[in-house]
């Protein structure tokens, strides 16, 4: 049977996802089999599995970092928030539908048998299982329902660490009050805390330090500083989305959707040197870019109505008239199309007219397609003609099916994992003027040297060239980036006393 240790935090974004990877590849390069474990994960970010299972990328990021390959297990739910108050429900990878809040505060306890099922199988394939909890432990109003922080620890009989963030301020009030707020057996499951994101001189956080362990009585067993690691986040809360970076010498602009699903689509181009990559919310701050790009999102038709309501849509347009490069990925390829009908009410009901850059038309089915696949870009037109029969891989993720004209299609694809003919997909529009391009394959830009030869068709239609537009092999640069964070929690955290806990148990 696996041994166990949970990461909590004091706040959202206080570090767990970060801190439950770094834990994941010290234990991996110490010879132990690591899976990484977060029963209720909620996200805009998925990933779909060999099996076409979707989990939550946080854990994703997780597995990589113990070198071991995605399991829905690590993650048996999955809420992707499609409103203010509602979420879709994945449980085991499948979308068992759409419920309120107040709907999934009733009902999920009710999947306590899924998660424990999902641990169990875990238990006896691995060495260790690092657990990660979700916000706080201390909301003392979903503590009677809780199964994912000290529920969960209590299940999985995991000893706590605490992971406070100290660059918000007030992290020993946030350390004594999320312990005070804990039952006496809670409490006492917490065996060490970890401060994140420190900046400074540690001598003078060492008075608090010895203060906080002798008012807790639990032993802070490290101090994290703020790490300069290029490592996947959580969606919502991620820094990339609200940075305002300057115009480089190629502008790359994503449209930030209010339900922005799979951003991580994009992160390469932040790789490649003379390249500005920028979240946008409004006209103003769209600008002259070389490339706009629509990702995809939870809520195709909302989302599409924002972008009208915004004036986004119309600027789009213009641009895309102007000779502006627009990429629609997933729910962002719908957006392009001519339009949107959804006759089983799987978002809004009813047909909506898309952006017409597109000729493509799209029907929403209540059954959602997830499945890796890979294959190569076919004869490519227009700007990005230097794309044609190269390698590409990823994943599907969507529930709308999608009529286009095959002599237009813009990749040639088959199934990963079972069997299935290599069939056109994607979509592109090219006139004299416009370069329109659209898939619904996640990941599309990560494959070796399709980024960089983007980057460059973009300098070259500008007049310009970059002699060091590197191919950047994505997959190794996030090996080396695990590696450095591994190497910062083996420097600042004292992993003999985490190796101690997690002997111990509780």
């Amino acid at each position: 049977m696996a041994k166990a240790i949970m990461v909590q935090g004091t706040m959202s974004n206080a570090g767990k996802s970060l801190v439950t990877a770094g834990l994941c590849r010290v234990f991996n390069q110490d010879g132990k089999k690591v899976a990484p474990f977060k029963s209720q994960n909620m996200a805009l970010n998925s990933f779909i599995t060999r099996e076409g299972a979707e989990m939550g990328r946080a854990q994703v990021v997780q597995a990589e970092a113990a070198n071991v390959e995605p399991s829905v297990l690590m993650n048996p739910i999955l809420l992707k928030p499609t409103s203010d108050n509602g979420s879709q429900v994945i449980v085991n990878g499948e979308a068992i539908g759409t419920m309120t809040a107040d709907e999934y505060f009733k009902f999920k306890t009710t999947l306590i048998p899924d998660i424990m099922k999902a641990y169990n199988k875990l238990d006896v394939e691995f060495d260790i299982i690092v657990l990660e909890g979700a916000g706080s432990p201390a909301e003392i109003n979903l503590k009677s329902q809780d199964i994912v922080n000290m529920g969960m620890a209590k299940m999985a009989k995991a000893p706590v660490l605490l992971v406070a963030d100290i660059d918000r301020g007030g992290v020993f009030a946030l350390i004594y009050g999320t312990l005070m707020l804990m039952d006496p057996e809670e409490r006492s499951m917490v065996k060490g805390i970890i401060i994140n994101k420190f900046r400074g001189d540690i001598e003078i956080l060492c008075p608090g330090l010895d203060m906080i362990e002798e008012k807790t009585g639990v032993p802070v067993v490290g101090v994290l500083p703020m790490l300069n690691v290029d490592i996947e986040d959580e969606d919502s809360l991620s820094d990339r989305l609200i940075s305002h970076t300057e115009v480089n010498l190629v502008d790359i602009v994503v449209v930030r959707l209010p339900r922005m699903s799979n951003y991580t689509d994009f992160n390469v181009f932040e790789l490649i040197p003379g390249v500005s990559l920028r979240y946008v919310t409004s006209v103003v701050d769209l600008g002259n870019p070389d490339m706009i790009i629509i990702p995809g999102t939870k809520n195709t038709i909302g989302d599409l109505k924002w972008m009208r309501q915004s004036g986004l849509e119309a600027e789009i347009l213009k641009k895309a008239d102007n000779g502006t490069v627009v990429f629609g990925i997933c729910g962002g390829y719908q957006i392009l199309g001519k339009n949107i009908s959804d006759p089983y009410g799987v978002e809004e009901g009813g047909v909506t007219h898309g952006m017409g850059l597109l000729d493509i038309e799209t029907e929403f089915i209540e059954k959602k397609r997830t499945i890796q696949m890979e294959g190569t870009f076919g004869s490519i037109k227009g700007i990005f003609s230097v794309l044609s029969n190269k390698t590409l891989f990823g994943y599907e993720i969507h529930s709308g099916v999608t009529t286009f004209a095959e002599a237009n299609s813009l990749t040639k694809i088959r199934p990963i994992h079972e069997e299935g003919a290599i069939m056109p997909e994607g979509s592109q529009n090219i006139t004299d003027k416009m370069n329109i391009y659209g898939t619904y394959i996640h990941g599309i830009f990560d494959g070796e040297g399709i980024a960089a030869q983007i980057v460059s068709a973009l300098l070259a239609k500008k007049g310009l060239s970059m002699d060091n537009v590197k191919t950047v092999d994505f997959v190794e640069y996030k090996k080396q980036q695990y590696d450095i964070l591994a190497d910062s929690v083996r420097k600042n955290i004292d992993i003999k006393k985490v190796y101690a806990i997690l002997e111990a148990g509780i």
